[in-house]
């Protein structure tokens, strides 16, 4: 269903407030993947918010909808939404990735509710939801599986045999995101290992694809709404999107990918993502 105007308003509220508790984690952490995190908030947001069927009360519910976080560094802003959603008490998160804590950088599904898959060894993620979404038709099941990838990821040639596998069997109720957010570890991915022509990849592997701008809560909701409807390819959602999203002193930085923060940039990060929010209300 399209993003009523109060929706709309919610959620932008709520991707701020997560961002905010994001920079907080990391705070609290030492240290974390904050860039790719804060890129794929509103991914996040729109999900564990709008789409997803689950039940925060009941983390393992047989017909729940799946979420696999392929790009399994960015648990760093998993772990917030999954906080707020009510899977864990976010004092937690005060641990995350501290010694004996049940939080790790890369989140263990067998330690932390509501995580579908451990994560993080690039291009599993995918291949799992593949999985999970022809374990739904084999059991039978109406439950969706999401995978949420890093377009840095999608070197690997692991994602692409997944992809293979998902269009010759037409896994129509797996929906996926990719955070193009232009940048991995080692600086640009067209640097590294260039991506484009990306859309066309995918659309040589059988998918459709949808084209968007992974920052417009508005376009993302469309775009998942038409993968839900279709029924004769798998989708595939390419959000084009900023590294370090909302906090401009680190934004489309190679260094944002893994970094920490002192008290002094905890504060002109949270000062920066209040503007950010500002304006994109004013756009809203």
């Amino acid at each position: 269903m399209p993003l009523t105007e109060n929706e709309l308003l919610e959620l932008e509220k709520k991707a701020f407030e997560l961002r905010c508790l994001c920079v907080d984690t990391v705070a609290w952490a030492g240290s974390g993947h904050i860039g790719g995190a804060l890129s794929a908030m509103d991914i996040f947001v729109l999900l564990y918010y709008k789409y997803l069927r689950i039940n925060p009360k009941d983390p393992g519910w047989e017909d729940r909808d799946r979420f696999i976080l392929s790009k399994g560094h960015a648990g760093v802003g998993h772990a917030p939404v999954l906080a707020d959603r009510g899977y864990f008490d976010k004092e937690l998160l005060k641990t995350y990735n501290h010694t004996g804590s049940d939080f790790g950088m890369h989140l263990n599904s067998q330690k932390v509710p509501g995580v579908d898959a451990s994560t993080g060894s690039l291009g599993h993620g995918i291949s799992i939801a593949v999985g999970t979404a022809l374990a739904a038709r084999v059991l039978k099941k109406s439950y969706l599986t999401y995978c949420l990838l890093g377009d840095g990821e999608c070197d690997e040639g692991q994602v692409w045999e997944a992809a293979m596998a998902a269009s010759h069997y037409n896994t129509t109720n797996l929906i996926l995101f990719v955070d193009r957010n232009h940048y991995m570890i080692d600086g640009p991915t067209e640097n590294v290992m260039k991506l484009e022509p990306f859309a066309d990849k995918w659309r040589a592997f059988g998918f459709i694809v949808k084209e968007v701008n992974g920052h417009s809560l508005r376009e993302l909701s469309e775009a998942a709404d038409y993968a839900l409807e279709e029924k004769t390819a798998p989708v595939v959602i390419i959000a084009d999107t900023v590294k370090g999203c909302g906090v401009d002193f680190i934004e489309n930085q190679a260094i944002s990918h893994y970094m920490g923060l002192d008290d002094e940039k905890i504060r002109q990060a949270k000062e920066s993502l209040q503007r950010y929010y500002e304006n994109r209300v004013k756009g809203a």
